[in-house]
């Protein structure tokens, strides 16, 4: 008998957190982008079928990027079309108008920009300024909302650079303010490199309150490099966020951050939310063995310790599918 059928994690409240959270799934985009062998389209569209029947709400499905910027999500044309029946929200990155018209023409409904709080990675990443990259996306944002489209900003290097190192809070609350202002309905704050730590994140928070970014339109995300992920994002429900990016799994890091490591696991995510009382409605059975089942075909076991945990030695994702 496992530790959810012994009623485990107890459910303990605690006080000043939200109800519910809103879970983004990304381990089908940023998680599969950073393989290092493609995944086969009706692999992908098959694991976001099963993410679906998870309980998920919001699963980010692709990017519509350049092939030769990300080979390992080239196939969003293929892709997208074979999830689009889904009843979930299917968010999709576009880095660019070329981006957005292949979104749009497939008749996606939300899309994400990619932006940064630094000089250096919106170089590395965009081969911009940060105001050039920040005027690049304008009409891209325009246009996505005059075709009633929500739009999501991403903000990579929201704790720390690789470049830089330290990063200001009054600079990722410059770059937040200009998203919302240019028409984003949602900021993800990411911790690209993993480097964030509780006081950073609360610090970070309070700014963007006296800045005028309204915590409601805040999600975080959050990268496990030194095994902060977790207590970062209880700093942020307390903080009043209700939005958290997650990827099944643990999948994932970034392409363009050498030292960035995977993603926050949404099943730890989701075990922590369960034992403070939080709603996520979120089956954790049927995520693990989604995770187990995307491992397999990977060749590898899960980096997710709750995965390991409830999976137990004898799951076989460790084996070639």
């Amino acid at each position: 008998m496992n530790a959810p059928e012994l009623g485990l994690p107890m459910a303990v409240p605690a006080g000043g957190l939200p109800a519910r959270v809103r879970i983004h799934e990304v381990g089908a985009r940023d998680g599969l982008q950073n393989e290092k062998a493609t995944v086969p389209a009706v692999v992908k569209a098959e694991f976001i079928r099963r993410l679906a029947g998870t309980g998920l709400t919001t699963i980010e499905a692709t990017s519509f990027v350049h092939p030769e910027w990300v080979p390992q999500l080239a196939d969003a044309e293929e892709l997208f079309p074979a999830v689009a029946d889904l009843p979930v929200d299917l968010p999709v990155l576009v880095p660019n108008e070329r981006g957005l018209d292949r979104a749009l023409a497939l008749g996606a409904r939300r899309v994400a920009v990619f932006a940064s709080a630094t000089e250096s990675f919106a170089r590395a990443n965009l081969n911009r300024t940060l105001d050039e990259a920040l005027a690049m996306f304008e009409p891209v944002v325009e246009r996505a909302k005059a075709s009633d489209v929500h739009v999501r900003g991403y903000l990579s290097m929201c704790f720390g650079d690789p470049w830089e190192g330290a990063v200001p809070v009054e600079q990722v609350a410059r770059v937040c303010r200009a998203l919302l202002d240019m028409g984003c309905d949602e900021l993800s704050l990411g911790d690209t490199i993993g480097v964030a730590t509780p006081g950073h994140v609360s610090a970070l928070l309070t700014a963007l309150t006296a800045a005028g970014v309204p915590v409601d339109t805040l999600g975080v995300h959050f990268h496990d490099t030194y095994g902060q992920a977790l207590s970062n994002t209880y700093t942020a429900l307390r903080h009043g966020v209700t939005t958290v990016d997650a990827s099944a799994g643990g999948l994932g890091g970034c392409p363009y951050a050498k030292s960035a490591t995977g993603n926050l696991a949404t099943e730890d995510l989701v075990w922590m939310l369960r034992g403070l009382g939080i709603d996520t409605g979120v089956d954790l059975g049927s995520l693990v063995a989604t995770s187990v089942w995307m491992a397999a075909h990977l060749g590898r076991p899960s980096p997710s310790r709750t995965v390991r945990a409830l999976a137990g030695p004898g799951d076989d994702s460790h084996k070639e599918h």
